[in-house]
């Protein structure tokens, strides 16, 4: 029975692997300070404690999350001989990793939702997004998230793996592991094809239903003002909405024999790594809002600071 994992990752790239450590060390740094900025800012400056932030809140810290199951260690593995992981370490990190990719995916559904509630129904907006309405949905997106995620890499580690021990990917995903089982894995693919369609699928469908009923509401506005202001609000959610699911959906809803190594791991970067870098950089950008609570928090820091 296998009891390690050898991660080849991009093992094939020889002396190039010190310039992609670099390059994904700089990435990694960036959405940390990213996402603890955007979180930071939330917390402090009371205008943004509103329902569309208190998402954004999670998302950022959800994410924060996410890069640090992958990417420590694959950054460890670009400068190590031994790119091993033991056999519970790899579950563990499939785990989590699924588990706060899955909780990102069902919280853009909710923020999809939101955006939905205030600009169709902004009359009836506080009550349908109170903040006890607000908890329960946050909550349901991490136990919803993480019940699948047990749900999937329960499905995968019952596999027998029995001889070959070699993921050709730099972390433990679904498709390079289950490749690895000696045995028949039709059901299990089956079931985790249907998993990735309840937390990929359903959701994208419920924004797009949601910004269908947002974009003819728009269209009514009579001011351009108005109109170019409604725009703006739902610009940068659709924008990672695009990036998170595409990427995801192209990786998970086919079968694992059609995956294709170096294919997949170039799309794989843009979801793992891609993604949480644009969060921060979209929702600071482009959002006036954020921009003018960062001012106003820096300059608090600097005044405290010359104080």
């Amino acid at each position: 029975m296998v009891t390690e994992f050898f991660l080849l990752g991009f093992s094939s790239l020889g002396e190039i692997q010190l310039a992609l450590f670099v390059v994904f060390l700089f990435l990694y740094l960036v959405i940390l300070s990213g996402n603890v900025t955007i979180v930071s800012v939330i917390r402090q400056d009371q205008s943004l404690h509103t329902p569309m932030y208190f998402f954004l809140g999670i998302l950022s810290t959800s994410e924060t999350f996410y890069t640090f199951v992958i990417l420590p260690k694959m950054l460890i593995n670009l400068l190590s001989v031994a790119q091993t992981i033991c056999f519970i370490c790899c579950a563990i990190q499939m785990f989590f990793f699924l588990g706060f990719a899955i909780t990102n995916c069902l919280l853009l559904g909710v923020m999809g939702y939101d955006r939905y509630a205030a600009i169709c129904h902004p009359l009836h907006y506080p009550i349908l997004m109170n903040w006890q309405v607000c908890g329960k949905l946050a909550t349901a997106c991490g136990i919803g998230g993480f019940l699948a995620s047990l749900t999937i890499a329960n499905l995968v580690f019952s596999l027998p793996f029995c001889g070959a021990n070699k993921i050709n990917h730099y972390f433990c995903d679904i498709s390079p592991v289950i490749h690895l089982a000696c045995t028949n894995t039709d059901v299990h693919e089956f079931v985790i094809f249907i998993c990735g369609v309840l937390v990929l699928v359903v959701p994208f469908l419920f924004i797009c239903v949601s910004y269908s009923c947002i974009l003819r509401t728009i269209l009514k506005i009579p001011s351009a003002e108005g109109r170019r202001k409604a725009f703006s609000t739902c610009a940068s959610h659709l924008t990672v909405v695009i990036v998170h699911y595409g990427c995801a959906s192209y990786i998970y809803l086919r079968p694992t024999a059609n995956y294709v190594s170096s294919k997949d791991r170039l799309v794989t970067v843009a979801y793992t790594i891609v993604t949480p870098l644009l969060n921060p950089m979209v929702y600071s950008l482009r959002n006036k809002d954020v921009q003018v609570a960062l001012r106003k928090v820096l300059g608090k820091k600097s005044i405290c600071t010359i104080v």
